[in-house]
């Protein structure tokens, strides 16, 4: 079990007043999520380097944060969702992930359509990333 915490909100709370936990495929969306919308680390073209979000990790994440309001290429960001989708157990290898991304008013919306390996169903994940 995790703690329940949805992207960009506060972490929940159970119905006693503690923490909420989750498992189970939530659980496993909720890893995805963080998994796409966390920034890595990135050496810049002077050869500087930018932080990532995680200080300990600093290669994990897709970052899809940093493809709003860049040049939109449609193909480079579904290889850079595929590839850390399949970094998660949770996501079977096979079928491949289908990955819709379009270019909407200040930002991307992705539409997921996955097998969840810890449950063999499949699923749906819509977002939209934006500025």
């Amino acid at each position: 079990m995790d703690i329940f915490h949805l992207w960009g909100n506060d972490i929940g709370a159970g119905s006693s007043g503690d923490l909420a936990t989750v498992d189970g495929t939530v659980r496993n969306q909720q890893r995805i999520l963080r998994r796409l919308l966390t920034n890595p680390q990135a050496i810049n073209a002077d050869g500087s380097i930018t932080p990532g979000d995680y200080a300990q990790h600093p290669d994990y994440g897709a970052g899809l944060p940093q493809y709003v309001g860049d040049l939109y290429d449609p193909s480079k960001i579904r290889a850079r969702i595929r590839g850390q989708m399949l970094m998660e157990s949770c996501v079977a290898r096979t079928p491949e992930p289908q990955i819709d991304v379009q270019q909407v008013d200040q930002g991307i919306s992705c539409n997921i359509q996955y097998v969840d390996s810890t449950t063999n169903t499949p699923q749906v994940l819509s977002f939209n990333v934006t500025q």
